[in-house]
């Protein structure tokens, strides 16, 4: 069964950028009909927390995603451990004392001689002795990974047939000389002990692809299956950032955007498909076909997103706003018509509450065209009121006064509501009721 994974560090609130990777594997297991693990990639003990390792789920929860599977690296160190020794027993991880300024000088002579700056295995050639001297002196060895020169290839997802030249890369810092890990070693251990059969992610971790590729090898594990898809930006093509707060799920939440207006435009931007508002997952998973997304980056326009938004609100059915509405004050036995009559006008849900204080609440009416406004007093028609009642009442102001278009709808509009614009008033009408009306009519505030 297909198996694939989303593995954030909670270190920070996600953005829509985290989102495309996270949406786009939930996706792939409802087309393939497999499971969806979220993993916690936790071992940077000083910035993860359990409040940002909260805020993930519930991030993905408002997204629609609910996960098959849970695990926490943090609770995989043994297992990490056992893998590490693997390595250092087969040769493939071998301690380094450099320190990051030795490093940097190197880096830089070698610039210098218009050589790749590439770590040149140095601490390789240091004799048992070397090494006793530089651990008397202080020094506690990070750990690299011993790669084969070699070009390592895979059939991508997304960008078809793929390699890295691992020739051309310093061998990876697999383990810190405090003794914690790194990305690499941990998501090679936990992808290949928990059965991951798809790792799709990113395209900046190619290059990752290659070195991990070697380390699933030298651990004797069954390499899965990769695709690396386009990245988000922001509209002006800034890259996104948790640290910076760019975009984040749990900002775009309170702005009262809805979860399928951010989820079809972080999916479907940058993809073969149109971008348009998709209501459900289910459909929306069928739609993508991951070898049809786009390399080239993909923007995250949020003028475009308030256009989805809006066209997802002006279509959404009663029922699904309901608990909404009574969280907004709007009473539920008059919940539905008010929905009806206002969804039209509205960007997001939470805008209804402007409305319902037009209906109910006290309006300044602003009076103009004094014939049309008595003439509407005058043929105000009784209760109860009902979908026909304005289209008569308009009728017979019309017969009396000769108004039509602008000159007779503006004047009542500005009287009812005290705006030019807003929903049809047929449906507001009997919302606002007669006794509200007339008051308004005669210039009260009501």
């Amino acid at each position: 069964m297909t198996l694939v994974r989303f593995a954030p560090s909670p270190t920070g609130y996600l953005h829509i950028g985290n989102a495309r990777p996270a949406l786009l594997n939930a996706l792939f297991a409802r087309r393939t009909g497999g499971r969806f693990l979220l993993r916690l990639d936790d071992t940077d003990a000083e910035r993860s927390t359990e409040a940002f390792a909260q805020a993930i789920h519930e991030d993905l929860a408002w997204l629609g995603i609910k996960p098959d599977l849970f695990a926490r690296q943090s609770d995989r160190k043994a297992q990490h451990d056992t893998a590490a020794n693997r390595l250092r027993a087969a040769g493939r991880l071998y301690p380094c004392y450099e320190t990051q300024e030795e490093l940097e000088r190197r880096r830089k002579r070698q610039l210098g001689r218009n050589q790749p700056p590439i770590y040149d295995r140095a601490a390789l050639k240091l004799t048992a002795e070397e090494r006793a001297t530089l651990e008397a002196d202080g020094r506690r060895p990070h750990w690299r990974f011993l790669l084969e020169a070699r070009t390592v290839t895979w059939d991508d997802l997304v960008r078809g047939p793929a390699h890295v030249d691992c020739a051309s890369l310093s061998d990876p810092v697999l383990i810190r000389g405090d003794g914690s890990y790194l990305y690499t070693l941990p998501s090679v251990v936990d992808d290949a002990d928990l059965g991951i059969t798809h790792v799709i992610r990113g395209e900046d971790h190619v290059t990752n692809t290659g070195v991990q590729v070697q380390i699933f090898e030298a651990l004797g594990a069954a390499v899965p299956i990769f695709g690396h898809h386009n990245l988000l930006t922001t509209a002006d093509g800034e890259g996104l950032s948790k640290r910076l707060g760019h975009l984040s799920l749990r900002g775009l939440r309170e702005a009262g955007y809805e979860p399928a207006a951010v989820r079809s435009l972080a999916v479907l931007t940058g993809s073969a498909e149109s971008v348009r508002a998709v209501p459900d997952l289910d459909t929306l998973a069928g739609l993508i076909d991951l070898a049809e997304i786009s390399r080239a980056p993909a923007r995250f326009d949020t003028a475009e997103l308030d256009g989805l938004n809006a066209r997802l609100v002006h279509a959404m059915p009663y029922a699904d706003v309901s608990d909404r509405l009574e969280d907004l004050g709007i009473p539920a036995d008059r919940a539905e018509a008010f929905w009806l009559a206002v969804r039209a006008n509205l960007n997001r849900v939470a805008e209804a509450a402007e409305w319902w204080r037009v209906v109910a609440g006290s309006v300044e009416p602003v009076l103009s065209e004094p014939a049309v406004i008595a003439a509407a007093q005058d043929s105000l028609p009784p209760e109860p009121f009902g979908p026909e009642t304005w289209k008569a009442w308009t009728t017979e102001i019309r017969t009396r006064t000769g108004a039509k278009g602008k000159g007779l709808f503006m004047p009542l509009r500005l009287a009812l509501t005290g705006l030019e614009h807003g929903p049809d008033l047929a449906g507001l009408l009997p919302l606002i009721g007669r006794d509200r009306a007339a008051r308004r009519l005669a210039g009260e505030a009501a």
